[in-house]
């Protein structure tokens, strides 16, 4: 059995990192337990925490190529992040500027989410709880 725990962490790459970091603490919340810069590789490496937990490595690099989005591509589809109040989110995200699609409901579990797009057109999931 390989024993596997739990999920680690998240790698993103962003296009620009500046922006991004803004995005993902800021705007999300997430908290910026670690920056460094790489010379050699003309990148910065930033250690997102969510509530304490250690969850996204926010990377630069120079001129990535765009993500795949739409159409939907093979590979990771999207990200997901429980809320109590989806409503109240989605109000702080549009102060934000963040655009998120109507709220629907899980056919599964009758529970609302609705997506969203970080600067570089990663899909993004709110769920409530």
């Amino acid at each position: 059995m390989l024993g596997l725990k739990q999920v680690h962490h998240i790698a993103i790459i962003a296009s620009d990192y500046p922006t991004s970091k803004h995005f993902y603490c800021d705007i999300l919340g997430f908290t910026l337990q670690a920056e460094a810069y790489r010379e050699e590789r003309d990148s910065w490496k930033g250690d997102l925490a969510l509530n304490g937990q250690y969850a996204i490595e926010l990377f630069s690099f120079p001129f990535p190529p765009a993500r795949p989005s739409r159409p939907e591509a093979c590979g990771l589809r999207h990200l997901a992040f429980s809320v109590n109040d989806i409503d109240s989110s989605i109000v702080h995200l549009e102060k934000h500027g963040v655009k998120c699609e109507p709220v629907r409901i899980d056919p599964f579990t009758n529970k609302r989410f609705t997506f969203f797009n970080d600067p570089d057109g990663l899909p993004l999931e709110l769920y409530q709880q």
